[in-house]
């Protein structure tokens, strides 16, 4: 529990972080912000994937690497899984936690809604950063239609 609250925490001052000290105003500075904090998140996942085992990372198929996302990193990071997983079987996933940590603490008003998107960049990095590592190229993005639900959609990049 306090290792839940501690990460919070951090997290949000690493938000506030990367949207302060002079990085520019209105749009520029919000994709400014953006890609520092995904950027954070590339390397945490980089970081994570490198710790695990290399026999538990041998995945026969792209969705063998999703759902591991789902279950053990989503676990990892989390404590707990991604809520839905669902697939085109064309490249496209979208992971869904229905109670994501990072905007549960917003849950209480639609008018933060237009503030989710700092609060998901990380884990968008996360998850690009953990693909990466485990060879898949991929995008990561990140949508909010109400809190504190959020949908990530992972499109592999084909070579």
């Amino acid at each position: 529990m306090a290792d839940e609250t501690l990460f919070q925490l951090l997290h949000t001052e690493v938000v506030a972080a990367a949207y302060g000290g002079g990085r520019g105003s209105g749009d520029e500075g919000q994709r400014t912000g953006l890609t520092v904090l995904e950027g954070m998140g590339f390397r945490v996942g980089q970081g994570l994937a490198e710790r695990l085992p290399r026999g538990a990372l041998v995945f026969r198929e792209e969705l063998d690497t999703i759902k591991f996302l789902c279950r053990d990193l989503w676990g990892a990071v989390f404590r707990k899984q991604t809520d839905n997983l669902r697939t085109n079987h064309q490249g496209t996933y979208i992971l869904q936690d229905d109670n994501f940590p990072f905007l549960t603490q917003m849950a209480w008003g639609q008018q933060y809604l237009e503030e989710a998107p700092k609060f998901l960049a990380f884990t968008c990095g996360l998850l690009r950063g953990t693909l990466s590592a485990l060879g898949i190229e991929s995008s990561v993005t990140a949508s909010v239609a109400s809190l504190p639900v959020c949908k990530f959609q992972v499109v592999i990049q084909k070579a």
